[in-house]
């Protein structure tokens, strides 16, 4: 099962660093994947040596993964692409040597006309490989200077370009007209509704496998023909499938609101002997966000929805739970003998459906559906976090800016690093926002500031992250679980 493991992280790890890293390095791949692979091959070779019953010592474990990130980081700054660094710009991939975009004369005087002084005083046309950018004075409310401009650009240039309005350099306002790069492509076939039914009914089929085998641990293969045993596997299999799919519409859904062009959930089957029957679902957005409240809507959107189900199917999987005593060798994942003190929120739903019962010296064997519920507490934290592309990198992305948002996304993965000393559930992860790049794509109009109420929720949405990932201190653990 180890090794396993050790297979499945190396995937994971290999698809983060090919397919997203690479953009923003010239260091080689597999050199950043050796790197990061170098302390989980550590630990496996240690036990594997040793076995269980000798630990691995902590200052090894804590200082691999601090030279192993340290030197990740250095290799990934010290040897960026040039069109990858952060700037002020539109970021675009560029070909060798490119050369700038032009205009005509004629073409360039028609562009000065999309920019009624009263709008955007226009005092400069620069001429980059990547985009035409206009800078000026901004002299109207941005969202109205943005759409009159756009409106303009395309009557006098058609589709021919994208309007994107950043903000730059001494916080100031600019235009950029980037190369439509979907004009000349042929049309996609956009929702593949087969792919999503084969993928969907493949990972109901593997997490009811899941969740037979959480509720009879001692299956083996054989035991799977037996229909009876199968039904065991349906109440984890719903539950953690409706908590997915809702997470994954509510991101399709506001993007089809915005006419955001995005393909239909899918699920990411993972047969046994992996516990949980699947790796997630997710959706690919084909088109620009339009503004940051599009942005923001959308990212908060997953999360909230998957939320909203998760806690009433979480309560009742623990009122359907049993209390159990500590285990002489208690485990961190053990869903037999599972600590209710390894999250603040867990712990306060769970005193909500033991008032009286739970103590300290307890434990809780989670029922199949708890066992979903908590998973969907775990996809909503960590789709929360601020980095990025991920759900919560969008979230401070509208709330904060495009740079800010990346600034958060670099303190975050430092954090989370450091938190994983207090909360073990979370060193994978900072490992993983370490690949992760902390810049968000832009918005087509990424100066539109969110109104207050997405600013509160936004504020909300960070503080139930919390909730979700911080242990529940020993003192308030003492005054829930005594009291009543």
């Amino acid at each position: 099962m180890i090794w396993f493991s050790l297979l499945l992280l190396g995937l994971l790890l290999y698809f983060i660093v090919q397919y997203s890293v690479v953009y923003v390095t010239q260091t080689p791949w597999w050199v950043l994947w050796a790197i990061l692979m170098a302390p989980a091959v550590l630990m496996v070779g240690w036990v594997s040596a040793n076995g269980t019953e000798d630990p691995i010592p902590p200052p090894l474990v804590i200082g691999s993964f601090l030279m192993s990130s340290i030197l990740y980081v250095a290799l990934v700054r010290l040897n960026p692409k040039r069109s990858a660094s952060p700037s002020s710009e539109p970021q675009i991939k560029t070909m060798p040597e490119p050369q700038p975009l032009s205009l005509t004369k004629a073409e360039e005087s028609q562009l000065q006309t999309c920019f009624p002084w009263s709008t955007y005083f226009l005092q400069k046309i620069d001429y980059k490989p990547q985009a035409i950018i206009c800078r000026g004075q901004l002299k109207a409310q941005a969202n109205a200077a943005y759409q009159t401009i756009r409106d303009n650009v395309r009557q006098q240039f058609g589709d021919r370009y994208l309007v994107i309005f950043q903000v730059g350099a001494q916080n100031q306002p600019f235009f950029a007209l980037v190369p439509d790069p979907q004009r000349n492509r042929k049309a996609r076939q956009l929702t593949r509704p087969v792919l999503a039914l084969g993928l969907l009914f493949a990972t109901f089929i593997t997490t009811t496998l899941a969740g037979a085998k959480l509720v009879m641990p001692e299956l083996t293969w054989q035991s799977f023909t037996d229909l009876s045993v199968l039904r065991g596997g349906l109440p984890y299999a719903i539950a953690i499938m409706l908590i997915l799919g809702i997470h994954e519409s509510g991101h399709y859904l506001t993007a089809r609101f915005y006419k955001i062009k995005a393909t239909l959930p899918y699920f990411i089957p993972m047969p046994p002997p992996f516990s949980f029957g699947t790796f997630g679902a997710f959706i690919q957005m084909r088109s620009p966000v339009p503004n940051r409240t599009a942005l923001f809507d959308i990212g908060l959107a997953g999360p909230l929805a998957g939320f909203v189900v998760t806690m009433p199917l979480l309560t009742w999987g623990l009122m359907h739970s049993s209390l159990t005593s500590i285990p002489t060798q208690p485990s961190l994942l053990d869903t037999n003998a599972f600590n209710p003190s390894i999250s603040i929120l867990f712990a306060l739903i769970s005193k909500a459906a033991f008032p009286t019962e739970l103590t300290m010296a307890q434990m809780i064997d989670l029922h199949p559906v708890a066992i979903a519920g908590w998973l969907g507490l775990i996809v909503t934290a960590l789709n929360l976090m601020p980095v990025g592309q991920l759900d919560g990198g969008h979230i401070v992305h509208a709330m904060f800016g495009h740079r800010n948002g990346a600034i958060i996304g670099q303190v975050t993965r430092l954090l989370v690093l450091l938190l994983s000393f207090i909360q073990p559930l979370l060193l994978l992860w900072a490992i993983i926002l370490l690949c992760l790049p902390a810049i968000d794509e832009p918005a087509l109009n990424d100066v539109s500031e969110l109104d207050n109420r997405r600013d509160l929720l936004g504020l909300v949405s960070l503080a139930l992250l919390l909730l979700i990932i911080l242990p529940l201190p020993h003192s308030l653990a003492h005054l829930l679980f005594e009291m009543g």
